[in-house]
């Protein structure tokens, strides 16, 4: 049985620094560092003995002097006792141990979800995350949201993992273990987190140059926000009022841009690129690299090889004005 207990840092939404399998705060992540107890126990456990065992000889049969050197020690040439102690409860524990290993693998790997449950298609790309909402008709980037689940009301979200080019790696530690995202191969994890806020993750395969900066950020919501961005993303932005958006709105498809990303209701289709419908609704660009903010914006319009160095958005050679006025547009995206 999977089990956990809610405590007070449920209403918590503050940002999750510490990527750690000893602070597990969803339902897997539960259950491994359960298992991890339970591995640690029996290898301390065996450490003592054999120690305690080692300092007991070294101290027992030591050199005490020097008519110890002429002194030949008792020789033991078989003892069935003996090698039934260092054989038999060494197999016992490995067995012991892959039970309960193969136990936790089967709880994780197929479990019984409700059908309240989320579902979420997550495709890693070098260097960034393309999300998928079946259910809502939702796309974006980098930025996973996810309901908050709780005992009474379970509500937890499975993700299909693909990718898009090499092998990448999906681990965010307080929520789950690490899942492959393997090229035209489809994996699943789920997640059930029971505290709010946002748990930061990394890509764990060596995919390239920028391999170390793709990272994963899930945004846990309370049910009641999940809909509610789930509704505002569902919604195309409107068109741009301001003259200098329009401009920008202009310039953003006049420099290929749209062949890379898509903006719902515009002529830009492009699938190599996150989707930018939303984009100043994330709190952060570049998989989370810097804050979604005018100056890095900015700086990331201008060449974002310097912010991001390998990554694939090559630099457009845009002038100040169309930088400012494209910044204008993204600005709109709401």
């Amino acid at each position: 049985m999977l089990t956990w207990v809610p405590t007070a840092r449920a209403q918590d939404s503050t940002i999750r620094s510490i990527q750690n399998i000893f602070d597990p705060l969803s339902a897997p992540a539960e259950t491994i560092y359960q298992t991890s107890l339970l591995v640690l126990a029996v290898c301390a456990g065996i450490f003592l003995i054999v120690a305690g065992l080692l300092t007991y000889a070294i101290i027992r049969y030591r050199r005490r002097g020097p008519e110890d050197d002429h002194e030949e020690p008792p020789q033991v040439y078989g003892s069935a006792a003996i090698e039934l102690a260092w054989t038999v409860p060494p197999i016992l524990i490995v067995v012991m141990l892959v039970l309960v290993t193969a136990r936790t693998i089967g709880e994780i790997q197929h479990p019984k979800l409700p059908e309240s449950a989320e579902n979420i298609r997550v495709i890693g790309h070098r260097f960034w995350w393309e999300l998928r909402y079946p259910k809502h008709g939702v796309v974006t980037a980098n930025e996973i949201h996810v309901p908050l689940s709780d005992r009474k009301k379970r509500i937890p979200t499975q993700m299909v993992l693909e990718s898009a080019d090499v092998i990448h790696g999906f681990w965010v530690p307080q929520l789950n273990g690490k899942t492959m995202l393997v090229p035209n191969y489809r994996n699943t994890m789920w997640i059930e987190p029971f505290a709010t806020g946002i748990y930061l993750g990394n890509c764990t395969v060596l995919c390239g140059e920028q391999h170390a900066n793709m990272l994963i950020r899930v945004i846990v919501d309370p049910p009641a926000v999940y809909k509610k961005w789930l509704e505002s993303q569902r919604q195309p932005p409107p068109p741009p009022s301001d003259p200098q958006a329009v401009e920008g709105q202009k310039q953003f498809i006049a420099n290929a841009c749209g062949t890379c990303h898509t903006i719902q209701n515009t002529a830009a289709n492009g699938v190599f690129g996150p989707d930018l419908t939303h984009f100043s609704s994330r709190a952060t660009l570049g998989s989370g690299m810097a804050p979604n903010d005018d100056e890095n914006l900015r700086n990331w319009l201008e060449d974002p090889q310097v912010l991001k160095p390998g990554c694939r958005m090559p630099d457009m050679h845009l002038t100040k004005d169309q930088v400012d006025v494209i910044l204008a547009y993204l600005g709109t995206l709401k």
